[in-house]
């Protein structure tokens, strides 16, 4: 079992800047993927970032080069920059632990960006 235990998001206005973080706790594989995920109301859940062990990184095209995802592995918890922050980015926000074979989802942080 993996636990994940995320930030609180919060209120920002248009353009402003928020960082989320999870960290993970429990049977942690070092061979792992972390990733953020958003879900808006109405809207299916989409990817917005993930970041392996290794650091590689994948963005969704619509947060490209305004979120950096970053990872502290001897913490095992992963981090998210959100800048220039738009209110359509307004959502909740969910920290997702993967391995071949297992995922678990954090329980789901509310962003609100007002414009």
């Amino acid at each position: 079992q993996v636990q994940l235990v995320e930030s609180r998001g919060g209120l920002v206005q248009a353009g402003g800047s928020l960082r989320l973080s999870c960290a993970a706790s429990g049977s942690i594989f070092s061979g792992n993927v972390m990733g953020w995920y958003r879900q808006a109301p109405g809207k299916q859940r989409e990817l917005v970032a993930t970041i392996t062990s290794g650091g590689k990184t994948n963005y969704a095209d619509s947060v490209k080069g305004r979120f950096t995802i970053s990872r502290d592995n001897a913490k095992n918890t992963v981090y998210l920059q959100m800048n220039s922050l738009k209110p359509e980015d307004t959502a909740v926000y969910y920290c997702k632990y993967s391995t071949f074979t297992q995922y678990y989802w954090g329980q789901g942080t509310q962003v609100t960006v007002s414009s």
